[in-house]
C-alpha cells in the first residue's frame, strides 16, 4: 500500500483558516492593528513569504498567544519542506 505524502502546511494557511476567517477579520485589519505591513501579511497568507521573528512576535501579541507559536510553525514547515526535497 502506497501512502500519499501530504505537502507541509504553510503557516500563512493556518493564519488565514484558523485565525482570520473564524474571527471575521481581514488581512488589512490584522496588518494595521499589529503593525505588520499589509503586503507582508498578504505574502504570508499566500505562502510566498516566511514568518520572521519580528512578525511572529507581532502576531503572538495580537492574538495573545505564546511568542513561540508562529516561529515554531514556520520552523516545522521549513523542516518538512526540506525533508520532502531531500527524499
Amino acid at each position: 500500500m502506497t501512502r500519499k505524502i501530504q505537502p507541509p502546511i504553510h503557516p500563512g494557511e493556518i493564519l488565514l483558516e484558523e485565525f482570520l476567517l473564524p474571527l471575521g477579520s481581514s488581512q488589512y485589519r490584522l496588518a494595521k492593528d499589529s503593525g505588520v505591513p499589509p503586503r507582508r501579511i498578504n505574502e504570508i497568507v499566500h505562502g510566498k513569504r516566511a514568518i520572521s521573528a519580528d512578525t511572529a512576535l507581532r502576531l503572538s501579541r495580537y492574538f495573545a498567544m505564546s511568542d513561540r507559536f508562529w516561529i515554531n510553525l514556520q520552523a516545522r514547515y521549513d523542516i518538512e519542506r526540506e525533508k520532502d526535497l531531500l527524499a
